[in-house]
């Protein structure tokens, strides 16, 4: 597909997300906000993944139970005190992974990855985070990419965009 024919959409759909009401980014000049959209923009067209709204997300899980989910934020920290029900969890970093780093992942390795996602390199996999600035997401799906798999996607707004859409949340006991 022709970059600028991937581009231009994306980054339309991505502005008119930002430019919502009660969204993180309120009172940035249009300037902050092109920047933040064409990055977005960017990242996903690097990482050759697709992007999904937390509706969109939403409803592929309740209409496709074998849609895995995955939370790429600390276990501690954030996956325990809340994720999306059914969301496994698998950290990965903020900054770019370019090559497998146990360290950054929780001392998981590259196999204990592609073991929690399976076998079906079609399966629906839905990576997120906490909101649209952490990346944390887009390195789980591009890992994903770069295993195989070819169904996978992003859910920019995270947990935050989640919550606000006031869908449930589980947290770990």
């Amino acid at each position: 597909m022709n970059l600028k024919k991937l581009l231009a959409p994306l980054l339309m759909l991505t502005a008119l997300g930002l430019t919502a009401c009660d969204n993180p980014f309120q009172g940035l000049s249009e300037k902050d906000l092109e920047a933040k959209s064409v990055k977005l923009a960017r990242e996903t067209v690097k990482g050759g993944y697709k992007l999904l709204t937390v509706d969109e997300t939403k409803k592929m899980m309740d209409g496709d139970k074998t849609v895995l989910v995955i939370d790429t934020m600390p276990y501690e920290d954030s996956y325990k005190k809340n994720h999306i029900p059914g969301a496994v969890q698998f950290l990965f970093p903020i900054p770019d992974m370019n090559d497998w780093n146990m360290a950054e992942t929780g001392d998981k390795s590259q196999q204990d990855f592609e073991a929690l996602l399976g076998p079906d390199k079609n399966r629906p996999l839905v990576f997120y985070c906490g909101f649209v600035k952490c990346t944390r997401s887009h390195n789980g799906a591009v890992w994903a990419q770069k295993l195989g798999y070819t169904n996978v996607y992003r859910m920019p707004g995270g947990i935050v965009a989640w919550k606000e859409a006031k869908f449930p949340v589980d947290t770990v006991k």
